[in-house]
């Protein structure tokens, strides 16, 4: 089995693997030029009425593996919908339109909507998981070449005040 793409670590959720090197090829590269779509949930502090499509430029120093907004950085893109909202923090489906390094967590923090848990941008405490999970993947499959998806529901933590919710999802 061969891995094609990554979540940050302190991330849960679906991932893909190929079981040929053709395979592996062909989905990396679909991954690569964002023909992949990819759905995460996650929990943002603060009240989210709307959705929102943000746009930012990311850039990653390299050094701290810190990333931040800069007009130097690389585009990125995603839209946030509101699904439920509970006790000053909001559940969100996330849609990536472009994937970067620790996008969904920078771009919230960058409008004062931090993720629960979020110890690197968010002041999450020590030992708290974050609430950003990889819900849906969709895929072209590799021979096929039809649209495959993959899902899977977060437990536990910030999400757990959500269960409802999320079993409608799905």
């Amino acid at each position: 089995l061969g891995l094609v793409h990554r979540l940050d670590r302190p991330v849960g959720g679906t991932m893909v693997f190929a079981r040929t090197s053709k395979a592996a090829s062909r989905l990396s590269e679909a991954f690569r030029t964002h023909a992949v779509q990819k759905t995460y949930l996650c929990v943002a502090r603060g009240a989210i009425a709307a959705p929102m499509e943000l746009t930012d430029y990311l850039l990653k120093d390299e050094r701290t593996g810190m990333v931040r907004v800069s007009p130097e950085g690389k585009l990125a893109r995603l839209v946030s919908e509101p699904i439920a909202q509970k006790g000053g923090f909001t559940l969100l489906r996330v849609r990536l339109l472009t994937g970067r390094p620790h996008q969904i967590r920078v771009q919230h923090a960058s409008r004062n909507l931090p993720l629960w848990g979020d110890n690197r941008y968010g002041h999450g405490k020590p030992g708290q998981p974050i609430a950003l999970f990889a819900w849906r993947l969709q895929v072209t499959h590799p021979t096929r070449k039809e649209p495959v998806v993959f899902c899977a529901l977060p437990s536990g933590g910030a999400f757990e005040a959500y269960r409802p919710v999320l079993e409608e999802l799905t």
